[in-house]
Formats: C-alpha cells, structure tokens, sequence
C-alpha cells in the first residue's frame, strides 16, 4: 500500500513538471510570430531549448519508472493559444510580450513551489528536476525583466 503511494506521489509530480514546461512550450510556441525583437525572439528561442531538456528528462524517468505521464488536456491548450493570439491582436510591442512571458513564468514557479509541498517525500530525481525546472523559470524572470 505505501509503495503505491511513493508510485502516485512520482507519477503525480513527474507528470505535473512535465504540463507545467508543456504549457511553457506551446506559450512560447504560439507568442513567437508576434515578437518583432531580435534580442527578446533569442531569449524565447533559448528558453524554448531549455525546456525541451527538462521535458526530454522528465520522458526518460517516465519511461524508467514505468509512469504514464500525462500531457495537457486539448481543452487547455485551445485556451492557451486563444489568450495568447486575443492579447496580442492589439498589443504586439516587446513590453507586453515580456509582461505576458512573466506573468506565464510566475504562474510556472508558483506551481512547483506548490508541487514541492504537495509531493514533499517523492523521489529524488523528481524532486530534483522540480528544482531545475524551478531555477530555470527564475532565472527567466530575470532576464525577461530587462524587455520591460
């Protein structure tokens, strides 16, 4: 019984950490043919590469562990992508498209602070690519900060 609970908290985790960098991809994804600065079009493209490493790393443990992970439901992606495209109908400039990113990013940090207290206990190579992906979206913060 505890070691099917150990199984669900690193299925629960694993599969959070991975919607959570998908939702970060396909935001990327969908704000890209709006960005018309070299500079901040470099920094998405950079962050893009990031992820994708986390994301390939959380596949791997997936396939290791035997855990199913589970992608964002379609319902969410369509939201995604309809926010994104209305937001910048109107508004295509480098200031809202770095305060679009942040406020995106923060949403990414509060969930793995959240995660980090609601799968406390999970294995170690989860946990730690909670924290990598965690370090990665604040140091996005920063960075995003000198485009507004």
């Amino acid at each position: 019984m505890e070691e099917n609970k150990e199984i669900n908290k690193n299925e629960m985790l694993l599969t959070s950490i991975y919607q959570n960098v998908q939702t970060a991809l396909q935001s990327l994804d969908n704000i890209m043919p709006s960005v018309k600065c070299d500079a901040l079009a470099s920094e998405i493209s950079r962050q893009e590469g990031e992820y994708n490493i986390i994301s390939e790393e959380c596949e791997v443990i997936a396939k290791a562990d035997g855990i199913n992970i589970k992608d964002n439901n379609m319902f969410e992606k369509i939201r995604l992508w309809s926010s994104i495209k209305m937001s910048t109908l109107t508004d295509k400039s480098t200031t809202h498209i770095a305060e679009m990113l942040l406020i995106g990013t923060f949403m990414g940090v509060i969930q793995c602070i959240k995660d980090q207290s609601d799968h406390a206990g999970a294995d170690e190579e989860i946990m730690n690519l909670l924290t990598k992906l965690m370090k990665l979206e604040e140091n996005n913060i920063e960075t995003l900060k000198t485009y507004l």
